[in-house]
């Protein structure tokens, strides 16, 4: 018999099936049904901090006084903070697995006391999305990469719960960064989030949303980038997030060094029913490949084990257009 549990951020998950944060997971009732389907654990929809602000924007009267302004913005906060802690306490009486919650942010100022809350609501794990492009003419190196550490540092003085860092691609070295917030309290990483993908529609002139989901070619990011980590900095846990498209991802993401995967356009696509299948895929393919446990191959294929060729950086470029004519 083949066991699935696997170990993120502290978690003990009965399978790697990670549902992350998106319109799957904003109600109870949706939560309820991907437990029952066998999902391993859950990330509920983030709380956006832009979201929060454009909203208290959209309300204000220019000829309010600046204090009903401010208290305005302070009540549409608290208000959205309220209804995600009942999604966090009612999800949780109804699943029983780990309830991951998610904050989309900025800015560190406001969600030291949020965490603090979803701590106190029951939440199993903090997940911390920090999704923004840097194109200031006058950017200061690093100040990016900075930010995420803040932000981690102020988090983890006031919470106990495992913190998450959810990453975007647009990073000039992931492997530095992962190792500074592994150094910061960080219990595990998410390789990586996905960016509003731009389109133009050229009959209309006019900005467009490009394509929504992602799929099989995206997975090469994270491969790359989790096998190269997860063997350099290797006491955090990763999860592979974008391209997880069907079964056979999920095997990949775990030999390359993956505790988990997040999925979310293959649940969109395939239904809750993509659960059970990659599980069994799962189970199957390790019962054919002799393995008992996740724990067996999990990073069998990250850099460390290359024989010193680094397979996911210039030298497989080489080798495979090297072959063409």
């Amino acid at each position: 018999m083949t066991d699935l549990k696997t170990t993120f951020a502290g978690l003990s998950l009965r399978n790697p099936i990670i549902i992350s944060s998106s319109g799957l997971t904003n109600s109870v009732g949706k939560n309820k049904k991907l437990a029952e389907d066998g999902a391993g654990a859950i990330v509920l929809k983030s709380l956006f901090e832009e979201q929060i602000m454009l909203e208290a924007d959209q309300l204000k009267d220019p000829a309010f006084y600046p204090e009903a302004s401010d208290y305005l913005e302070e009540y549409i906060r608290e208000h959205k903070l309220s209804e995600y802690l009942t999604l966090i306490k009612e999800s949780k009486k109804v699943c029983p697995i780990p309830i991951i919650a998610s904050i989309n942010c900025y800015t560190d100022s406001e969600w030291i006391d949020f965490a603090k809350k979803i701590e106190a609501a029951g939440a199993d794990a903090l997940e911390i999305n920090i999704l923004a492009l840097q194109s200031e003419v006058q950017y200061t190196y690093g100040s990016f990469e900075q930010r995420h550490i803040d932000i981690l540092r102020h988090i983890k003085q006031t919470v106990n719960i495992p913190v998450i860092m959810k990453l975007g691609d647009n990073l000039t070295n992931p492997v530095a960064l992962i190792d500074q917030l592994y150094a910061n309290g960080a219990a595990a990483v998410v390789l990586f989030n996905r960016f509003y993908q731009p389109d133009i529609n050229i009959e209309k002139i006019e900005h467009i949303s490009g394509e929504i989901f992602s799929n099989a070619s995206d997975l090469s990011t994270p491969l790359r980038w989790i096998g190269i980590a997860s063997a350099v900095v290797d006491k955090i846990d990763y999860a592979a997030s974008g391209g997880v498209a069907d079964a056979e991802s999920v095997v990949k993401a775990i030999l390359a060094g993956a505790s988990a995967v997040e999925v979310c356009s293959a649940v969109y696509l395939n239904t809750n029913a993509f659960i059970g299948e990659a599980n069994r895929f799962l189970s199957a393919w390790m019962e054919r490949k002799g393995f008992e446990n996740i724990a067996q191959f999990k990073g069998k294929l990250n850099i460390k084990d290359m024989k010193g060729v680094n397979t996911f950086e210039r030298t497989q470029f080489l080798k495979y257009f090297g072959k063409k004519e």
